[in-house]
């Protein structure tokens, strides 16, 4: 799609194609009317879509946490589009107050007030059009693509999780997971300095992409500085756990399937450790453009199975099996 065609052609389009979880499962592609932007906001012809593992349990169980579907939702928070002036953005899905003390306080990922795409009553990118918040949106230079900006998403929540990680040149680091976040993570970590980089990963095409990327597989013998937690099973918490040095960090960013994280308590303990939730990104969209665009970070890789809008059904299936490394919907 060329960027002329960005916009409704002479704003005659008044209908859209919508994808719509009813219930666990029950995903359903609609027509439904174009949204009218507000205040501040602005129309976005979105391109790209990608999946992640917090889309799959809204797909598998109706809800994530203690957040259920009230409501049919349009999922998708990893989306970028073209302006109606043709200009294609990344869409940061996240929407702060702006005005709460965490807000104020340089910590919006906090927000008690903020909106996110596909989650709750806000409805995502899995649609032709959205209206957004035009300081939500992030001008792309035009060597990216619509699916390189879906994927500054997840590059976010990489950037956040190193920097909660504190990761310094030199340092061994260790990531317990190797999906799409996992394999970002251990691609920043690098940038940030990182040495050696040791990994676990049940599913072997994803371990091998860690693997041909210069990771080690670790063993209970391997010690590290920092270690990240990318997978959401608590076996990752316990390795992440085990393979921490006496007094460091352990960042956790998987979403588990029961709502429960566990592990031993006295190991983590008696080694006096750190432990870190990543709560989404926070001022991370203007990094992850300039390591994307300038060839430091690899996205593209990452995303090995696209789908059609009318096909988000099976996309949704592909997530749920793990087939692949990043599952993308493009919309054009």
């Amino acid at each position: 799609m060329t960027k002329s065609g960005a916009e409704p052609r002479g704003n005659q389009k008044k209908m859209m194609h919508v994808t719509r979880l009813f219930a666990p499962g029950d995903l359903r592609l609609l027509e439904e009317p174009l949204p009218a932007p507000g205040a501040g906001e602005e129309l976005v012809r979105v391109g790209a879509v990608g999946l992640c593992g917090s889309d799959r349990h809204w797909f598998d169980e109706g809800g994530i946490g203690g957040t259920r579907l009230a409501h049919p939702l349009v999922p998708g928070h990893e989306f970028a589009g073209w302006t109606a002036g043709g200009r294609l953005v990344a869409v940061d899905p996240a929407i702060p107050c702006m005005e709460c003390e965490y807000c104020r306080g340089g910590n919006p990922n906090l927000c008690n007030q903020l909106r996110f795409a596909g989650y709750g009553r806000e409805d995502g990118g899995l649609r032709e059009y959205v209206a957004w918040p035009s300081r939500c949106l992030f001008p792309l230079p035009d060597s990216l693509t619509p699916a390189d900006g879906a994927m500054l998403e997840p590059l976010g929540i990489a950037i956040h999780a190193v920097d909660l990680g504190k990761v310094r040149a030199g340092m061994r680091v260790g990531v317990f997971g190797c999906g799409p976040i996992g394999l970002l993570v251990m691609q920043v970590a690098r940038l940030e300095g990182a040495g050696e980089v040791y990994v676990t990963e049940p599913l072997a095409h994803r371990r091998e992409v860690a693997l041909g990327w210069g990771a080690r597989e670790w063993t209970p013998h391997d010690k590290v500085d920092v270690a990240f937690e990318c997978a959401g099973e608590n076996d990752a918490v316990e390795d992440a756990i085990a393979a921490e040095r006496p007094g460091g960090r352990v960042i956790l960013s998987g979403i588990p399937d029961d709502d429960r994280t566990a592990f031993q308590a006295s190991v983590a303990r008696r080694k006096g450790l750190t432990l870190k939730f990543v709560r989404r990104m926070k001022f991370t969209y203007p990094r992850a453009i300039r390591m994307v665009a300038d060839g430091q970070v690899d996205v593209r890789t990452l995303v090995t199975h696209r789908f059609p809008l009318a096909k988000a059904a099976d996309a949704f299936r592909a997530l749920q099996k793990r087939e692949g490394i990043k599952v993308m919907v493009e919309t054009v």
